[in-house]
């Protein structure tokens, strides 16, 4: 049986002869149905308030939940975006060096076609100054050999002009030109000019 801060005070009890004071159970049940009463409104109290804790820690779990759930996502998001910057920074690193290879490859291809064309430069150069100093020969000899043929026609001419002495013109010298000069160096000279 549940009894209310109501029934205790609207309990009636019987008299009886030798019973107790009317007024002090009356007054001792109305004290006990506030005290009952206060219990009752602090267990409803208590009651609303466990219900509010119990929602709350509910909440703070769904929190809780989500947090867990969060870290987790934001852990794999980690390690997912740590992972790829791993494999691109080896990708970037082995296209770099692929390209560094290709440039060097590059490079050296370069450098040997750099040095084939200086050796052949060289070459020329070397054909160049053999040519030209062929060229310088041959015009030496050519112009020794004409200078020896142009001396060779002085001496001819020279001698062509000259007189020639004979018996009959042994008398005839320089006294009978009259300038008293000799006729040969002037032949000789005209010879050179």
């Amino acid at each position: 049986m549940n009894v209310t801060p109501l029934d205790l005070r609207q309990q009636q009890f019987r008299t009886v002869m030798r019973g107790f004071d009317r007024d002090e159970v009356i007054a001792f049940l109305a004290e006990a149905a506030d005290d009952y009463e206060k219990a009752l409104q602090d267990t409803e109290r208590l009651r609303q308030e466990v219900a509010r804790l119990e929602g709350a820690i509910a909440e703070h779990k769904e929190h809780e939940r989500d947090l867990r759930n969060t870290l987790m996502t934001a852990q794999r998001l980690s390690d997912d975006i740590r992972d790829n910057a791993h494999k691109q920074a080896a990708a970037i690193v082995k296209d770099g060096e692929t390209r560094a290879g290709m440039v060097l490859d590059k490079a050296q291809s370069r450098l040997e076609d750099v040095q084939r064309e200086i050796d052949g430069l060289r070459m020329k150069r070397r054909e160049s100054e053999a040519s030209v100093e062929a060229i310088i020969s041959a015009l030496r000899s050519t112009l020794d050999f004409i200078r020896e043929q142009d001396a060779r026609d002085r001496e001819e001419r020279v001698i062509m002009h000259r007189p020639r002495h004979s018996a009959r013109d042994a008398s005839w010298g320089p006294e009978r030109r009259g300038d008293g000069e000799d006729d040969a160096p002037r032949l000789v000279m005209a010879a050179e000019r």
